[in-house]
């Protein structure tokens, strides 16, 4: 019997352990010392709500799963046909290939072909790699085709500092931007500055009862370029953080409430190289050059660690 998400890829290192499945590429497991440091899935099931899925090529949705890309106008599948988007890329389902396994890191590839409303074959690549440091995760698209292609890239893990909810846990989102958008389609209608509002998070502070599935940016980095949330329980004083490189222009932030059950037992912190409809929008798209051309290919790092 082969489990809903594939073979299962473990590492470890300095006392982090984590799961990686052949489905999606995704992250199943990740726990320091035993202490899980996200809410992930079980082995016996399917990754739900996109828990540690991996988004390429474009995280979010995209309007009506239609776009033009240089004079040609081009139709993506609905995945999310209840509000009429395509949802969270093409690679989630995927068998993903492993490409190296050692004790501490592993790497998968999938070759995503060309298709309907997505003409172009990209090589995707994940490594994820355990040190003292916590887990790195670097994504990267290699374009195969004749033509530069549109491109943006997520990742989906819910960070957890014990069974929830989430109320009480405080958070720093370093963002002096959030991206508005309507509550039916959950698609941009604009861009408001945080500060005086619900939505700053410049400064730690509980969550309290605020629904989130909002979408940061204008992100405060550190000396090495690096934006860092932090989410905490003041209860335990258990802390896990999620850090981004500079490629990463934006932070979703979702407290899960519509996920029946696990509504509001973890907090899901994205990352993202664009917003949601960056295919119609353009905001922060990557053009990926024909192959062999400069700039065929992308690569970004973010990663998850034990926080003080």
């Amino acid at each position: 019997m082969v489990p809903p998400s594939g073979e299962q890829f473990e590492i470890s290192a300095n006392g982090y352990r984590a799961v990686v499945t052949e489905s999606g590429g995704a992250l199943r497991v990740l726990e320091h010392d035993g202490v899980p440091l996200l809410d992930g899935f079980d082995e016996g099931r399917m990754a739900s709500g996109g828990r540690g899925q991996l988004l390429m090529p474009w995280p979010n949705r995209i309007r009506d799963g239609a776009y033009t890309w240089e004079g040609r106008d081009l139709q993506l599948g609905l995945t999310e046909p209840a509000r009429h988007n395509a949802s969270h890329g093409l690679v989630r389902w995927a068998a993903w290939s492993l490409e190296e396994h050692t004790s501490h890191s592993v790497s998968l590839g999938y070759r995503l072909m060309a298709q309907t409303g997505y003409p172009w074959t990209l090589d995707v690549h994940v490594v994820y790699d355990l040190s003292a440091e916590g887990l790195t995760v670097t994504q990267s698209a290699t374009n195969l085709s004749d033509s530069a292609a549109p491109y943006a890239q997520g990742a989906h893990p819910y960070l957890s500092v014990g069974p929830g909810p989430v109320d009480g846990w405080e958070v720093t989102v370093p963002a002096a931007t959030r991206l508005l958008a309507d509550p039916e389609r959950k698609l941009p209608t604009g861009r408001e500055a945080v500060e005086g509002t619900d939505f700053d998070f410049r400064v730690a502070r509980p969550l309290r009862d605020l629904q989130l599935d909002h979408a940061f940016t204008d992100l405060s980095r550190d000396e090495e370029g690096l934006a860092r949330v932090v989410v905490r329980d003041p209860a335990s004083g258990r802390a896990v953080g999620l850090w981004v490189d500079e490629r990463w222009g934006w932070l979703m932030v979702y407290t899960a409430d519509d996920q029946g059950a696990a509504a509001r037992r973890s907090l899901a912190v994205e990352p993202m190289t664009a917003p949601a409809d960056a295919f119609n929008s353009g905001d922060d798209l990557v053009r990926l050059a024909a192959a062999g051309e400069p700039g065929d290919t992308f690569s970004a790092s973010w990663g998850i660690q034990l926080a003080d």
